[in-house]
């Protein structure tokens, strides 16, 4: 028996190592929030049966980069010192491309995180299905949901690293306190509000759908949103294909977005602005009170301009996306998937750590992040918006699905899909022409 593989009780000693302190489209970080690798995941006693490793390299290829790469490494630096194993990581601004290369021409790296579930169902025949240690390791920190995602034809891959609470509407508290704005739970209730807020002279929403070359991709997720609101069986259904794009139900949906982003007494600047502005700024005109509310995930907390207090009481904070049912608890989320195409001893430490509580519970600390691992202290994630996506993300009773463009083909997720929100919010196609034409789009 390996020393790597005899690491059962790791599964177990996960809760004993709990540390005591605290895309589609992520963005780079200022530092903001940033922290420190804890005590607990600086004592090198709680690697010792990860084995020793001296020398050896893993090589690791993700989507993340700057200084939210910077972070990351720290947050497994002391797994490198306490074994020996150096994690040679790189980050790409072209990680779709970038794998197929190297697979393609036999440079596979050991280890790579897969932002798409539908991606990597694309490298399957060069992947290493997880061991029974990874696997159990993965069963005890996350839901049957997230475990669904990173299985291809029943074999279990990749456990998850980082997620995202994409369900969010960002707002300005002082202004929904002064204008006595009660945040909404139901869908009717965000329809109520925002003509309320139309009718005392201010715009209700911010839109911008413009995301240089994945343009698009914003407005995908408001669509997202609400099919899985519809009912969590017709989003699988929809996404799986089982049902076609330009189902009455999904046509609906459409429309039913549409009765925000294409309403004219709702949108700022317009809603012939929408396709050309950069979802990174959208939500800034909330500041200044030309706006209440921007749809956008958890990670734009760290896109606000500098200076800016992302807090419940500060000058901007989130709510969740309200249900269609008062009662419902889902959760649109994203995230990466950490999938292995080699296969050793010091990969499979690796693994392992990377789908451990302690690895988990330091990575919220060493900088803005948020994880749906079980075990995990909310409280120990450096910003307030990250603590509340963790908590969020890790409560058992929150039904989540995985961002539906992500899942579905490239043709369809990363393309037409993409390509007909813009045509849909320009005006040039109505709900079902763009729904008809996405569905010829998906591949047979």
């Amino acid at each position: 028996m390996s020393k790597t593989r005899r690491l059962m009780g790791l599964t177990a000693a996960a809760s004993v190592f709990a540390l005591a302190a605290a895309a589609c489209g992520a963005p780079e970080d200022d530092g903001e929030g940033r922290g420190e690798v804890p005590d607990d995941a600086q004592d090198c006693a709680n690697y010792e049966d990860y084995g020793s490793f001296d020398g050896e390299t893993v090589s690791i290829i993700g989507s993340i980069r700057d200084t939210e790469a910077d972070e990351m490494m720290e947050g497994w630096s002391y797994f490198e010192k306490c074994t020996g194993i150096t994690i040679d990581y790189e980050g790409t601004g072209e990680f779709e491309a970038d794998m197929t290369v190297r697979v393609d021409g036999g440079n596979a790296p050991d280890i790579a995180l897969f932002p798409q579930p539908g991606l990597m169902q694309n490298f399957v025949d060069d992947l290493v299905p997880a061991s029974e240690e990874v696997t159990a390791l993965a069963t005890e920190g996350w839901s049957e949901d997230w475990l669904d995602y990173g299985t291809i034809d029943g074999t279990f891959y990749a456990p998850p690293n980082s997620a995202n609470a994409k369900s969010f509407i960002w707002y300005s508290p002082s202004f929904f306190q002064e204008g006595g704005y009660e945040i909404p739970t139901t869908w009717d209730d965000l329809i109520t509000l925002s003509d309320k807020i139309a009718a005392d002279g201010v715009k209700p929403w911010c839109v911008g759908f413009e995301s240089g070359a994945s343009t698009g991709w914003p407005g995908t997720d408001w669509i997202e949103d609400i099919v899985l609101r519809e009912g969590t069986d017709l989003y699988d259904q929809w996404v799986n294909h089982e049902i076609p794009f330009n189902d009455p139900k999904i046509v609906a949906a459409i429309e039913k977005a549409g009765s925000i982003v294409t309403n004219e007494d709702y949108v700022f600047n317009g809603t012939d602005t929408i396709s050309s502005t950069a979802f990174q700024e959208a939500g800034y005109p909330i500041l200044d009170g030309d706006c209440a509310m921007y749809r956008m995930a958890s990670f734009y907390g760290a896109m606000w301009p500098e200076g800016t207090e992302v807090a419940e009481d500060g000058d901007v904070f989130a709510f969740r996306f309200p249900e269609k049912n008062e009662g419902d608890n889902t959760m649109l989320v994203g995230g990466e998937f950490v999938a292995a195409f080699h296969d050793s001893e010091a990969i499979e430490a690796t693994r392992q750590f990377l789908a451990s509580e302690l690895y988990h519970n330091a990575r919220l600390q060493t900088g803005p992040w948020s994880t749906a691992r079980q075990g995990v202290d909310p409280a120990n994630a450096t910003t307030p918006i990250n603590e509340l996506a963790t908590q969020i993300l890790t409560d058992p009773d929150v039904t989540v699905r995985f961002d539906g463009s992500d899942l579905m083909p490239g043709e369809v997720g990363a393309a037409s899909f993409w390509n007909g929100v813009i045509e849909w919010v320009d005006g040039a196609k109505d709900a079902q022409q763009m729904a008809d034409d996405i569905e010829a789009s998906w591949p047979q």
